[in-house]
């Protein structure tokens, strides 16, 4: 059964458990170099299980979730009520050949787009964090809310980076 966008957004949400959203986007790009530190690009190739993404798509889905989001914010600070348009992350994948992409490379990406974007938010004003676009799929959304949603984004991606490397080190 596939979840409901209001699903996602709380289970997104959850990953946060009362951690600093800022703090978690300001640590992710670390924690994935970490992650894929000396490891092969064979590896990083390899799906984890069928429909699986692997560590190279992980990646480049977050490097080009960083330019919508960037986008998306900037959006709604300039035009609060702004609709947001949803996307279809599989067809980006599949359209993008995200499983043949540099995972360094993506990741390098992300980290100059993160710092970016991290830059940008620090400078809004109180009042702007609560400037809204609606969202297709999910409705009204601040930016404090696409903030704490990429954030549980974050994590949840760099769960299934430490499941695709462990399972690269059982199939070895």
């Amino acid at each position: 059964m596939q979840e409901t966008p209001q699903e996602y957004r709380q289970r997104i949400l959850n990953n946060l458990a009362g951690k600093d959203p800022r703090k978690v986007q300001g640590a992710s790009a670390a924690r994935l170099a970490k992650l894929i530190r000396g490891v092969s690009p064979k590896r990083l190739a390899r799906k984890p299980a069928p429909g699986k993404w692997c560590v190279n798509e992980i990646l480049a889905h977050l490097s080009e979730t960083e330019i919508v989001v960037g986008w998306r914010m900037r959006a709604i600070v300039g035009a609060p009520g702004t609709s947001i348009q949803a996307y279809d992350q599989d067809a980006w994948a599949a359209a993008g050949n995200y499983a043949a992409r540099d995972a360094k490379k993506s990741l390098a990406f992300f980290r100059a787009a993160r710092e970016a974007n991290l830059d940008w938010l620090g400078r809004l004003r109180p009042e702007q964090w609560e400037h809204y676009g609606i969202h297709s799929e999910r409705g009204q959304e601040s930016i404090e809310m696409t903030v704490n949603m990429i954030a549980g984004h974050d994590l949840n991606h760099i769960r299934q980076v430490e499941a695709a490397l462990a399972a690269g080190k059982k199939g070895r």
